[in-house]
């Protein structure tokens, strides 16, 4: 069998003596819908510009020179440790109320249930006012035995055992209402936060550890809340970058040193107030850029020593 030189080749696949298919030409999608949408969100963008250059109502100088002005200054200050305090606060609550919630004790899950329940519901500005004005209900808090008023009498003592009192004006000042109020608000939140983290690691890892020897306590510290940590860590800056946006509330108790508080006096006093709005979103919006670039490197420190940790247990395996 032979072939002439001059006779085609069959291509791939095509039947003898039949030319080949014709090479596709591929046409890319057109999405008109899309160049449409986004010529518009440009053209809002431009206007947006336009008038945040033309509007008087901005009244820019007058926004830059008051706000980085001493009072300003200060209550940036005091929103960054108010928030920090109850951050702190809130997290070691929630450390608490989540080993509760998942303790073998009927009573310390209910309790726990509880306030997770209530300060969940209850919205942060009523916490705020409500905390402000507990001096309504105790006008000192003291210190001793409970219901000594009721049982010391039936005893043949007339005077009560309390040992120390001190009046509620001079304990409870507007940032300690504050604090009170933002970190049992924020203690119901880490605590489900910190108890999904803590059921995130698996169970036999705690039972393998007890049978080394280990205490319930050291399990916790050395095994569990290391591994949970990495589950715990993105909502925790969710809730961080929440309360200090909240620290703006406390102006209802009134917090007067906060900076929300600050901005909205030089608004009514200079009867100049919208500037001072927009001046309270800029230190805002500062504030929590900064805690979400903090944020970041956080979550990407700890991913890599999850990985790392993951790495060495796969070559310990093998």
């Amino acid at each position: 069998m032979s072939t002439t030189p001059d006779s085609p080749r069959p291509a791939y696949g095509a039947p003898a003596g039949q030319s080949p298919p014709e090479p596709v030409k591929a046409v890319p999608v057109r999405h008109p819908g899309r160049w449409v949408a986004a010529g518009v969100l440009l053209l809002l963008a431009a206007m947006f510009v336009h008038m945040l250059i033309t509007n008087d109502a901005f009244d820019w100088p007058f926004l830059f020179e008051q706000m980085f002005s001493a009072p300003v200054l200060i209550g940036v200050r005091t929103t960054i440790i108010l928030a920090a305090v109850s951050l702190a606060i809130g997290i070691a609550i929630g450390i608490v109320v989540a080993i509760m919630r998942l303790s073998d004790n009927p009573v310390l899950v209910a309790v726990a249930w509880v306030y997770t329940w209530f300060f969940r519901a209850v919205p942060r500005i009523v916490l705020c006012v409500l905390f402000g004005n507990i001096a309504i209900l105790y006008q000192t808090i003291e210190f001793g035995v409970p219901f000594d008023n009721y049982w010391l009498p039936l005893l043949g003592f007339e005077d009560g055992a309390r040992f120390y009192s001190v009046p509620m004006e001079t304990l409870l000042s507007p940032f300690v209402a504050a604090v009170i109020a933002l970190s049992l608000s924020q203690g119901a939140y880490m605590g489900e936060i910190v108890r999904a983290g803590l059921l995130s690691v698996e169970k036999g890892q705690t039972e393998a550890a007890q049978a080394l020897g280990m205490s319930h306590g050291l399990v916790l510290r050395r095994i569990t809340l290391p591994q949970a940590l990495r589950v715990i860590i993105p909502p925790t800056g969710n809730e961080a970058t929440a309360i200090m946006k909240d620290t703006s509330l406390v102006s209802a108790i009134p917090l007067t040193t906060e900076l929300f508080f600050q901005l909205q006096q030089i608004g009514a006093r200079t009867f100049n107030l919208f500037p001072m709005l927009v001046a309270a979103c800029l230190w805002y919006l500062a504030i929590t850029s900064v805690m979400m670039v903090i944020q970041y490197y956080l979550e990407q420190t700890f991913n890599r020593a999850d990985r790392g940790t993951r790495t060495v247990g796969v070559r310990g395996a093998a």
